[in-house]
This record gives structure tokens, C-alpha cells and sequence, in this order.
């Protein structure tokens, strides 16, 4: 395959989110006024609760079987390495560049959470069909490769719906709690005999600490606001070291928080029918009774990209309140599109030396091309919800993905260079 069809064939899914956002900004202007910031909050609450999870299971349920999890074992692997490698090069980033605390998990997640769904499912089937391709009949080629980018799609779901989630949220709390600390701490104090055990800090603190709490926006979860003011009032008033009890808590109650988030949930219950024969059997298949469960979840799952895409079109309007500077979307770009990928090989061709791998190039190639891919649009439905970072994060998926079709482009020709 020529360099000029790879970049062709690259090229589509990324023009697709880019037309997708376009639409959205444009929906978003005052002269449509069809995508406003309440609109956008609006249905990014739709997207988490209900067209991710509804997503997450019907292809959870329809493409992962339990021998597809002991045959292709690497792939949840590799996508872990990932996370985790591209997780530690964004947490370096933001110490040498010294970020703004709103900017942390976003570039973090940023780094670390690769888009491993649709572009994998458009990408994949066209290099198959193209004359010359190396990997053999076409047919064959297209379906294996679409039951690869689908598995790959469920895994990246799950992984950011877990990790890239609790990094964006731990962060975003952090961040609010440490501007309601900011705020209480310019509170006028007129006692003139003040001191650390006053009123004001007993009782009007914990008063506008509850204030605070009451206007903080999240996930629309009631524990989101409980944590912030914790943290604050843990920062400010000197709290009584907890019991064992209250760190046993601290430590599982967060983890219990996030089994029990929607898109998790999904996941876990798609793995659960996908893996089980007779439970695969009631939904998958034309003839299985209870097949409208599926075709239902599936309706809904088609949602979930158009809508997140157009929501990051219409935070692009925002743009102007951005804080992010140029260094950072450069150094952003430099991980995802020149260090993850160099990594990646090295990874790959260790995985295949000591027989972690089966011999199909196919497999190979696809584990390559994941070290390679732009951000997940899920980011930026993350951070909807948690009320930071929007305009940076529009900006810096804007930028990943102009970058994306060259960047894939090039790695993809090295990769098949290397494999034939």
C-alpha cells in the first residue's frame, strides 16, 4: 500500500468528527441557539447515563465471547500499557510545564486515553479492501479486523469509563475544592479578637463551605458535592485524625462509587452476558427471545459518538475563556503522535518475541496502531460533566485530531514496513 492511499483512508474518520464538530459550533452560535451551554449540559447527562452504558453492553455482549478473551488476552493488556505509559508522560508533562490545576487530569487523560473505537471500525475495513493490501483476502481481512476494532472499542471503553474517569474526577475535585478554599479564605473577618476557634470559622465557614457545595456542578451526583466539601473543610478546620473505619471508607467508597456509575456498569454487564454461552444466547442472534434487549441497547449506543461530537463542536464556541497555551498542545501532540508510538513498537515487538502474540500480522498491526491514535471524544464528556476544562479540552482535541490522519499516516506505513 502507497503512502497517498494510507493517508486517504486515514483521513476519512477524521474528517467524520471534523464535519460532526463544525455542525456542533455552528448549532452552539446565538444566531441558532440549538446547542446552548445548558442544552450541552443537558445532553452530556444523557450521553453518560444512558447512550454510553447502552453502548458499552451491546457491544460488550454481541462481540467479546470467552474464548475471544483467551485468544486475544494481549489486547486488554496492551491497552492497560497504554493508559498507564501514556498516564505517567502526561503526569510529567504537567509537572515540567507546571500546569494550572483545572489542566491537570485533562491532560493526563488527554495522554493517556486513546480513541479505540470508531476510527479502528472505519480505518480497519478500508485498508482491507484497498489493491495490495498485505493482509490477504479481503473478506476475511474485513471481518477479522472488524471483530478486532469492536473488541478494542468495548476495552477502550471500559478502560475510560474506570481509570481515565477516576483521574479526571479526583482531579476536578481537587480543583473545586481548592477554589471554595480560595474563596472562603477572602471572606472579610471583622472579629476583632479573632482567633482559630471563632465563630467565623466555626460557623460562618461551615455555612458558606455548605453554600458552596450547593452550587458546585458535577455529575449530577450528591457525592461529588460531599467530597469537595471535605476536602475543604478537612484543608481549613484541622480535622480529628480519622479512625481505621473512615479510612477503610475513604479508600472503598470511591471505588464502590465508580462500579456504580452507569457507563461501568454497562460494561460490567456486557462482560458478564458476552462471556456467559446460555446468557449470550437470550439477547445475541436473530433467533434469540429476548433480541429486542439488544436491538434496543444497540439504538441507543448509535447515539453516543454523534452526540459527544457535537457537544465538543459546541464548546468550541467557548474558546476565548480558554487558559491553555500553545507549549501545552505541543507537548500534548509530541506524546500522543511521536512518544507513545515509538514505545508502542518496541512493546509489540518484545510481546511477539517472547510468544505473547499469535502470528497473525493483522493482530500485530492493530496493536501497533493503538499506541497511535488520537484522544477519546469521551474526554471531553468527562469533563462536561464535571464542569472543567471544557474550552481546553475542544481546543486540544481540536488540534489532536487535524494532526491525526498524517500522524496515522506515517506510523501505519512504519508499522507494515515493519511486519512485511
Amino acid at each position: 500500500m502507497g503512502f497517498w492511499t494510507v493517508l486517504e483512508v486515514a483521513s476519512m474518520s477524521m474528517v467524520q468528527v471534523l464535519i460532526i464538530t463544525i455542525l456542533g459550533a455552528l448549532m452552539a452560535t446565538d444566531y441558532l441557539g440549538l446547542l446552548q451551554t445548558d442544552a450541552r449540559r443537558s445532553l452530556n447527562k444523557i450521553v453518560f447515563m444512558v447512550f454510553t452504558p447502552a453502548l458499552l453492553f451491546a457491544s460488550l455482549a454481541d462481540t467479546v465471547t470467552l474464548q475471544d478473551i483467551i485468544t486475544w488476552w494481549y489486547m486488554p493488556v496492551n491497552i492497560g500499557l497504554i493508559f498507564l505509559i501514556g498516564g505517567i508522560l502526561g503526569w510529567i508533562l504537567v509537572k515540567v510545564l507546571k500546569l494550572e490545576p483545572h489542566l491537570e487530569g485533562l491532560v493526563i487523560a488527554t495522554c493517556s486515553a486513546g480513541n479505540m473505537g470508531n476510527i479502528f471500525v472505519i480505518f480497519i475495513p478500508a485498508i482491507c479492501k484497498e489493491d495490495g493490501s498485505p493482509f490477504g483476502n479481503h473478506n476475511i481481512c474485513e471481518s477479522t479486523g472488524l471483530s478486532y476494532a469492536s473488541f478494542s472499542m468495548a476495552l477502550g471503553f471500559f478502560y475510560i469509563w474506570t481509570s481515565t474517569y477516576l483521574v479526571m474526577r479526583s482531579s476536578a475535585l481537587k480543583y473545586k475544592a481548592l477554589k471554595a478554599t480560595e474563596d472562603v479564605s477572602k471572606m472579610p473577618n471583622k472579629d476583632l479578637n479573632a482567633n482559630g476557634k471563632t465563630h467565623l470559622l466555626e460557623g460562618e465557614f461551615k455555612k458558606h463551605v455548605t453554600t458552596l457545595s450547593s452550587s458546585i456542578k458535577s455529575a449530577g451526583e450528591d457525592a461529588e458535592n460531599q467530597a469537595i466539601v471535605s476536602l475543604v473543610s478537612t484543608s481549613k478546620l484541622g480535622m480529628e485524625p480519622a479512625s481505621i473505619q473512615g479510612k477503610l471508607n475513604a479508600i472503598f467508597h470511591p471505588i464502590l462509587e465508580l462500579l456504580l456509575e452507569p457507563p461501568t456498569v454497562g460494561a460490567i454487564v456486557g462482560f458478564i452476558f458476552g462471556a456467559t454461552p446460555w446468557l449470550k444466547n437470550l439477547v445475541i442472534g436473530d433467533t434469540a427471545p429476548l433480541r429486542v434487549i439488544q436491538d434496543s441497547a444497540k439504538v441507543l449506543g448509535d447515539g453516543t459518538i454523534p452526540c459527544i461530537t457535537l457537544i465538543l463542536g459546541g464548546n468550541l464556541t467557548g474558546i476565548g475563556k480558554a487558559r491553555i497555551k500553545p507549549l501545552v498542545i505541543i507537548a500534548t501532540l509530541c506524546v500522543r503522535y511521536i512518544i507513545l508510538p515509538t514505545i508502542g513498537i518496541g512493546v509489540i515487538q518484545a510481546a511477539t518475541k517472547f510468544g505473547f502474540l499469535p502470528s497473525d500480522p493483522l493482530y500485530h498491526f492493530m496493536l501497533m496502531v493503538q499506541y497511535t491514535l488520537p484522544p477519546a471524544m469521551n474526554i471531553s464528556t468527562i469533563a462536561q460533566l464535571f464542569d472543567v476544562g471544557q474550552e481546553e479540552c475542544s481546543i486540544l482535541m481540536l488540534w489532536t485530531y487535524l494532526c491525526a490522519a498524517p500522524a496515522l499516516t506515517v506510523w501505519s506505513t512504519v508499522y507494515l514496513s515493519i511486519l512485511f
